[in-house]
């Protein structure tokens, strides 16, 4: 980052006004520096070590404000994590299947109050009135069995018959966990049963929809976001750690054929895929990610029209009328008093999150490639400091456009951002900045 202000003619004021701002920015691009220098320093002590190998980006809705990639993708034939890597996003892919759903709703296709018997008649729960918005917020009822075992290695996708797999996981969880509507209640099977509704309304596979209509629209490069692995060869290995709690009780959570051989301290997990691709069957990096962050943070979303979008983001309610930490897509949490959206996925043998910052126009996401890790933990501590930079970031396009907060360390702008911009965009006569 670079910033110089050079000579021009003007009232002393004007030159003072510059001069000014010229010593904000040096100090500002010198805290980012030996912010960035810090943040690099932390993510290489944990990529590696505590993880095997670990993606962060932290994006506005223009420009990628950082990215890190370190570690190891696969540790026994050394070869790292760059950005371009694939991992298993597992539930993040939640947030993609709302999306889609929203984006039905928009066109008045699907509705909210949609009960699930009309798109998808044959289940447990037929006459139970569940709602297509209650099964987005995890308001049905729906039970959460534990998903470990809905898992097939990826060898047998061609073959796998994903509507025997979900009507045996409902046939198995015939009764609703609590009354549609009553709490709060998160469920995997009801992201499932939403795939069915999409492919019901549509008549296409859910895959194919969500490629063609979420996916496609973000003008991804090639194989960055999909349902299958694009590219084995930069594809990360899955693992767990050798001495965990989840690697000793393995023999009861999973089967022994998904198990690979020991890597140094982590034992790897051969290739799979989810039964369910509308509950986490998404395949990514950081960077495909982030560009579907980007595209939140925009006013004008290539996705969502303004009010879906905004629906998208509105924390829901109970029955009784009680807010829930969900709105029909994110989860809802809260940072120093500011509210962000975040939506985690894990499973066997990674982990990831991804978080909007509305009120500071930002998103950030971390994907590593085990199951044992406190994203949120790692968010809070990282996120924090991309939070505080964005208050630093003088957030200057390739125009040189200056908004933001700036304008505190400039006498007489009376901390309005709009005088600051117009500053820069017409300074004095022979005047530049660059």
């Amino acid at each position: 980052m670079r910033f110089a202000i050079i000579r021009f003619p003007g009232t002393w004021s004007d030159r003072d006004t510059y001069h000014v701002l010229h010593n904000v920015l040096e100090q500002q691009a010198d805290i980012l520096w030996h912010r960035e220098a810090d943040l690099s320093g932390y993510l290489d002590q944990i990529a590696g070590s505590d993880v095997p190998g670990l993606q962060y980006m932290v994006v506005d809705a223009d420009q990628t404000l950082f990215e890190y990639a370190g570690g190891w993708a696969d540790i026994q034939a050394n070869r790292p994590m760059t950005p371009g890597t694939t991992l298993m996003a597992y539930s993040m892919t939640k947030t993609f299947t709302a999306v889609a759903v929203l984006q039905l709703v928009e066109q008045g296709r699907l509705g909210l109050a949609d009960e699930l018997d009309r798109h998808v008649p044959d289940t447990p729960y037929t006459g139970r009135g569940l709602t297509i918005r209650q099964l987005l917020a995890h308001t049905a009822g729906i039970p959460n069995p534990i998903p470990l075992r809905w898992v097939h290695l990826s060898e047998a996708d061609a073959v796998f018959d994903e509507a025997a797999a979900l009507a045996q996981v409902l046939q198995d969880n015939p009764k609703l966990a609590s009354e549609p509507g009553e709490r709060f209640a998160y469920t995997n099977s009801g992201y499932w049963l939403l795939g069915a509704v999409i492919e019901q309304v549509t008549g296409m596979a859910y895959a194919h929809y969500v490629r063609a209509s979420v996916l496609a629209p973000l003008d991804l490069p090639n194989g960055e976001v999909d349902f299958t692995i694009p590219d084995p060869g930069r594809h990360a290995n899955g693992y767990l750690a050798r001495y965990s709690w989840i690697n000793l009780l393995k023999p009861f959570l999973t089967a022994p054929e998904y198990w690979g051989g020991y890597e140094g301290n982590w034992l790897r997990l051969k290739g799979h895929s989810l039964n369910g691709p509308a509950f986490g069957g998404l395949v990514g990096s950081a960077r495909g990610f982030g560009r579907f962050l980007q595209d939140q943070l925009r006013p004008e979303s290539a996705l969502l029209s303004p009010t879906t979008k905004q629906l998208l983001e509105t924390q829901q309610t109970n029955r009784a009328g009680e807010p829930i930490p969900m709105s029909l897509g994110w989860h809802v949490g809260e940072i120093d008093g500011s509210v962000y959206f975040f939506k985690e996925g894990g499973g066997g043998g990674f982990h990831s999150e991804m978080r909007l910052y509305p009120a500071r126009g930002l998103g950030t996401v971390v994907m590593v490639n085990i199951t044992e890790f406190d994203s949120h933990a790692f968010l809070d501590r990282a996120g924090q400091g991309a939070a505080c930079d964005a208050d630093l970031l003088p957030d200057i396009d390739k125009e040189h456009r200056l908004t933001g907060v700036l304008a505190d360390g400039i006498p007489g702008l009376a901390r309005d951002p709009g005088v600051l911009q117009h500053l820069l965009q017409h300074p004095p006569a022979e005047g530049r900045l660059f």
